[in-house]
């Protein structure tokens, strides 16, 4: 503000980290990340590239992914499964209904998400 008037800034906002946010305000049972690819992939772009079906937060963290694709999508499923315990999931919007149950695209869960389900 200069002399009590609003002036206006560039800024950027990432959809990935702000569905994480809204998810988490929300109180979402959980948080679908759709996208083009099946699977977030490790060793991506690599012959040794396989899918990763199932991951903790903590898992996800050790490994690296570009900034400019797959990385803020995996900083916005951790965000949200560590803060709230509910699982995300990163896949195709044709395998929406599928990607909770761990049959299709990777699904981000809490190390007693299984657990947790078959009980609850």
């Amino acid at each position: 503000m200069r002399d009590g008037r609003a002036c206006g800034v560039e800024a950027v906002v990432d959809k990935d980290l702000t569905a994480a946010l809204l998810a988490r305000e929300l109180d979402a049972d959980a948080l679908l990340l759709l996208t083009d690819v099946a699977a977030v992939q490790d060793g991506y772009g690599t012959p040794q590239a396989r899918p990763i079906r199932r991951v903790t937060p903590a898992e996800l963290g050790k490994r690296d992914f570009p900034a400019g694709s797959m990385g803020p999508k995996i900083e916005a499923v951790c965000r949200f499964t560590e803060a709230t315990g509910k699982p995300a999931a990163i896949g195709r919007l044709a395998d929406a209904q599928a990607l909770l149950s761990g049959q299709a695209g990777t699904l981000i869960a809490m190390p007693d998400y299984a657990r947790r389900r078959s009980h609850g």
